[in-house]
């Protein structure tokens, strides 16, 4: 019988994409500290580390699975790019439906690097979104909040980051 929640839940605040995180990933995973089962607390340790887990969390697995398919695009559009083969650099995968194509291509074909990484982190968001869908107060919609989490940390990052520093940097590594 799945377990539930409901309170852990119901006091967390709602994400939105391009909001300013409410909380740090480290104190998402202490807010659920004493309030699920510790077995549970180790699953969500696992959502950065995705591609290191090796559980059976339906959840997790098809989270992976999305984004494995949409990078293995990304590095397909991005060696065609440089005239190299990708096969050394794909992970295994099946088959990809058209829309992860689609994301990928447009990602790439964007002439701003930021306003492309967007794209990929606003098309990650939707399939996070539909991952919800039927999870409530279940241990896959607190994967699925951390995933979220993090994409809000990435971008929090992003925001409050020295640009014109980055730039001086990037500039005098490069004579």
């Amino acid at each position: 019988m799945a377990a539930y929640y409901t309170y852990l839940i119901s006091s967390l605040p709602m994400l939105q994409f391009g909001m300013e995180p409410p909380f740090s990933f480290e104190g998402f995973i202490e807010r659920c500290q004493g309030l699920i089962p510790d077995a549970q607390i180790d699953t969500l340790k696992m959502v950065p580390e995705v591609w290191a887990y090796e559980g059976g969390q339906p959840t997790l697995k098809k989270w992976r699975t999305f984004d494995k398919k949409l990078r293995n695009e990304l590095v397909k559009l991005r060696a065609a790019r440089k005239h190299l083969d990708p096969v050394k650099y794909l992970r295994k995968d099946g088959y990809v439906e058209p829309y992860i194509i689609h994301i990928a291509m447009g990602a790439i074909r964007n002439t701003s690097i930021l306003e492309g990484e967007k794209m990929l982190d606003e098309a990650r968001w939707q399939a996070l979104e539909e991952l919800s869908l039927g999870h409530f107060f279940d241990i896959d919609f607190l994967i699925i909040y951390a995933q979220k989490l993090l994409i809000l940390e990435r971008w929090e990052r992003i925001r409050i980051a020295d640009k014109t520093q980055l730039l001086q940097e990037v500039l005098s590594e490069n004579p």
